[in-house]
């Protein structure tokens, strides 16, 4: 979000596709650090927020030029509506239901295990007749 919102306030209404912001500069204004700002911007790609117009070049000292899809783009030829990727995305699908378990199979015992030295064995909670909490409903 806060990388978002960075972009935002660099756009000021003619330069959409045109806005420079590093990865460095990202970690330093936003006090983020690298990596987290690199998965920030491969987010927001990967949801349609965000396209990289230009990749940069460290030797070169050149940031990203980076175009935010909710904006409008200036071309020669005039305007270009916002393309709004974002509506596009989907969360992945997950599989519904419970699937086994692989650490149900080792089942904890209900008692200590008996040992050969003489000892009683003993459960491990308490038995007890008693209900947790209050027998009437609230």
């Amino acid at each position: 979000m806060k990388l978002w919102l960075e972009l935002h306030t660099r756009f000021n209404g003619g330069n959409n596709g045109k806005l420079f912001l590093s990865m460095n500069e990202a970690a330093e204004i936003l006090g983020l650090g690298k990596a987290t700002v690199q998965r920030a911007f491969e987010d927001l790609q990967d949801k349609g927020f965000l396209v990289l117009e230009r990749e940069g070049n460290w030797y070169h000292r050149r940031a990203h030029e980076w175009r935010l899809t909710t904006k409008a783009t200036q071309t020669r030829s005039g305007s270009k509506a916002a393309t709004n990727d974002w509506r596009f995305w989907q969360p992945e699908k997950t599989k519904c239901g419970s699937e086994p378990d692989p650490s149900a199979s080792s089942v904890v015992p209900f008692e200590n295990p008996k040992t050969s030295h003489g000892s009683k064995s003993e459960p491990v909670r308490p038995v007890s007749r008693r209900s947790v909490g209050s027998e009437t409903e609230h």
